[in-house]
């Protein structure tokens, strides 16, 4: 239905896949560049005949949500109430999330006491550090406080950077534009209540570049240590399990058993290109019986050995343990907090699940089984402190050995599995945002549609697990690096929390206060301790992250020094006006498409493809790729067009919208998709009365068609970016060999939707910053 106006509300348009959807493309026409910018014209606006209230009751669905509800573990669950859906997904988080915080009773208490058992009822002071922290940090902290900061249901750094970006204007690339806002899911659910001292904090931290510059880097920070916890994590895991051969046979030496572990973990990495399909329900089970046994092994020892462990719930033994050995206790905390490792994963695996279905694993299934393995670990050693180095094996029953062993290596290489998996998503994550560089990102499954593999890194964190498990060749020296990288994630994680509690949830200042004493004091507290073990492996993280941080840093600051140029020496709309209508340019039939980053304006290669081909296609599409700092864009809703006045020019701009957590490469091309898209503003383009609009409107589709017909050319930028003359040596090494050695050696934009190789254009030009 047509409105006066020349919208069209609710036109059923066919999609590539042949699905009929609620149309949403929003028309914008394109006026002065002096006037704010442009005057924006949506379809959206009030219309006289259609009621401007929706009934009550009645919630409008994007398509997405629709789609994503037939994906388990995807979006369209998010809401749901529905308690056959929240187990289902309980049960399998529990093989997604809690693989790597699952086998942590393989070599926690042997990291502990390294020196041995000094004082018998030092275990008892151990066993309560971990029963403390297992309850202040995965319970409290993570299930309780920050599964709640999800992003539209996405976890993780970058998602909590993405929700500040929003909130407020803390974002460091300038190409935020007023229709973004209308993005259905880009508003957040705030407070109603007034706070000055939030409103005081967000006037700070968006009137201060330094500020903005300190989030981005801590984001990146922690996708560092995040991608370093990929190495480790394999690393440890598969050692610690493969470890136990040593109990079966005496002929299993210490070298041996890093020959299997290395067999092991180059075998995972190889088929990581298989993907993980049905990840949920084929790793569940196993995880399921490994708790199972952990637990049942726990209680058995437990009542077997030294029931009376069960007292050091109270906090005394934990001060007692540390007047008893001073520093060496505050050094054995390294040890403790590889009790929480994976923890960082409940709220980065989010999305696959929902807060409710996590809550109940961790609630019902693990922690339970956690603590009651290491109570029963505590008492076992009650009675034999001196084999405190393979607690985990000598502790189980002989009958149990091998089944142990068997499903303690499927445990670890599942905990693996879903550390590489995590790694793989973030690293997609900060890709989208202009954090890293162009890789390659393979979908692995069409059910499951947040797997992701990216070639590039497996092989990358293949090489760095089998340097790191054949150089550090046990959990001990290991763990010393493992510690750094996982409390260092969530020291990073708690800041970000603070800054969401103050600045958009608006908590009460006492309450933060609270927060910031007693959990991250206490992560703090851990951090200094596995800083103490720098120089013995702890070191190890903080270079990956030196690596990470450095090509992270290095392609950002290119990304937005190439965006603020192009921005500076964008092309005005006279200057297009006047190249389009110049006689002395050749016109030719077929459909241009222009490729660029820029969402204001049109970039400047165009002029200087002009200028040294004077030749245009009668129909010029400039399309900009943009991330916006939200998970995903609905399909009706990622495409945002303007139109270059006069009409007969035949320009228009097209400002292509993703979240950071969608797929770019659609299954019908992103050429058939974008022409059916520009077809439907053309529809809606015209504010005429109706016969007229509809007479012009389709003289506009017959020219398309003509064009579309006639041929498409894909015009791709190939910038070469060096250093103005007069940079310092630090940013002439930045960009001229840094970044340009990075661009050269990775994946092309060409790639990202799949341009046909015969009908692409590159357009060379040089840009000096």
């Amino acid at each position: 239905m047509s409105t006066p106006g020349g919208s069209k509300r609710n036109s059923n348009m066919s999609t590539p896949g042949g699905s009929k959807r609620n149309s949403n493309v929003v028309n914008i026409y394109e006026e002065d560049d002096n006037q704010n910018h442009n005057q924006i014209y949506s379809h959206q606006t009030p219309d006289p005949l259609l009621p401007e209230i929706e009934p009550p009751g009645l919630k409008r669905h994007d398509s997405l949500d629709i789609e994503s509800a037939k994906i388990h573990g995807h979006h369209g669950h998010h809401g749901t109430k529905d308690w056959g859906i929240i187990l289902r997904l309980a049960f399998q988080s529990i093989g997604v999330v809690y693989g790597d915080i699952g086998t942590s009773p393989l070599y926690v208490y042997a990291s502990t006491f390294t020196d041995g058992i000094k004082h018998e009822d030092d275990i008892l002071g151990v066993l309560s550090l971990i029963f403390y922290t297992i309850t202040l940090i995965p319970v409290i902290k993570y299930v309780m406080i920050v599964l709640h900061a999800n992003d539209n249901g996405d976890g993780g750094t970058f998602a909590l950077y993405s929700k500040l970006c929003r909130f407020a204007k803390v974002g460091v690339i300038p190409s935020e534009q007023a229709e973004d806002r209308e993005v259905s899911n880009f508003q957040l659910e705030l407070p109603s209540k007034v706070n000055t001292i939030s409103s005081k904090f967000k006037k700070a931290l968006e009137n201060s570049k330094f500020a903005k510059f300190c989030l981005l880097f801590a984001a990146m920070l922690g996708t560092s240590m995040v991608i370093g916890d990929g190495i480790l994590t394999p690393s440890i895991s598969v050692l610690s399990a493969v470890s136990g051969l040593k109990e079966a046979t005496d002929t299993m030496t210490e070298g041996r058993i890093v020959i299997v572990s290395v067999i092991i973990l180059i075998t995972l990495f190889m088929v990581q290109r298989f993907g993980t399909d049905k990840v949920g329900y084929s790793f569940a089970p196993i995880i399921c019986v490994w708790f199972a046994l952990i637990g049942g092994i726990g209680v058995f020892n437990f009542i077997k050995f030294d029931p009376s462990v069960a007292k050091a719930i109270n906090p005394k033994y934990i001060v007692d343990y540390f007047r008893r050995n001073k520093k060496d206790a505050w050094i054995s905390l390294g040890g403790v907090v590889l009790a929480i490792t994976g923890t960082e994963a409940m709220f980065a695996d989010l999305g696959h699940f929902t807060v409710k279905s996590i809550q109940i694993s961790m609630g019902c299934v693990v922690y339970p089984a956690l603590i009651t393995a290491y109570s029963g670990q505590a008492s076992w050693l009650r009675k034999h402190q001196d084999d405190v180095a393979d607690t985990f094996y000598k502790s189980a029953p002989d009958a149990l050995y091998w089944p142990v062993f068997v499903v303690a290596v499927m445990a670890a290489i599942i905990a693996s599995q879903a550390m590489i998996s995590g790694t793989f998503s973030i690293i997609k994550q900060s890709l989208s945002l202009g954090c890293f560089p162009r890789v390659t990102v393979v979908h692995t499954s069409e059910k499951y549609e947040g797997q992701v593999f990216i070639p590039e890194m497996n092989y990358l964190l293949m090489i760095g697990c089998v340097i790191v498990t054949v150089t550090f060749r046990t959990t001990e020296n290991i763990g010393h690096a493992y510690g750094i990288a996982v409390i260092f994630a969530e020291t990073l994680t708690s800041s970000f929390m603070v800054v969401i509690m103050l600045v958009i949830w608006k908590t009460n200042i006492l309450l933060v206060i609270l927060y910031v004493l007693v959990i991250s004091s206490t992560e703090y507290f851990y951090l200094s301790s596995v800083l103490y073990k720098f120089g013995e492996g702890g070191y190890l993280p903080f270079s990956f992250a030196i690596v990470l941080m450095f090509i992270m840093c290095t392609w950002n600051y290119v990304h937005r020094a190439k965006y603020n140029y192009e921005l500076n020496h964008k092309v005005p709309r006279e200057v297009i006006k006047d190249i389009v209508s110049d006689t002395s340019i050749s016109k030719m039939r077929g459909l241009a498409i222009f490729y660029s980053e820029l969402a204001h304006g049109i970039p400047p290669i165009f002029k200087h493809y002009v200028d040294n081909v004077p030749a245009l296609h009668s129909v010029l599409v400039f399309v900009s790729i943009k991330s916006l700092p939200i998970s995903r864009v609905a399909p009706e809703e990622r495409f945002l067009f303007r139109r270059v006045k006069p009409n007969e020019l035949y320009v228009f701009r097209c400002v292509v919208r993703y979240g950071y957590t969608d797929v770019r490469n659609e299954k019908d091309s992103f050429e058939k998709i974008l022409i059916e898209h520009l077809k439907e503003f053309v529809e809606t383009d015209y504010r005429a009365p109706e016969e007229q609009n509809r007479r012009v409107a389709d003289e506009d589709l017959v020219v398309l068609d003509k064009s579309w017909r006639a041929g498409v050319v894909h015009l791709v930028g190939e910038h070469e970016i060096v250093s103005k003359s007069g940079s310092s040596i630090g940013k002439r090494f930045l960009i001229d060999y840094a970044y340009n050695f990075m661009r050269k050696n990775l994946r092309q934009s060409s790639s990202v939707f799949e341009i046909p190789h015969k009908r692409m254009l590159k357009v060379g030009m040089t840009y000096e910053l």
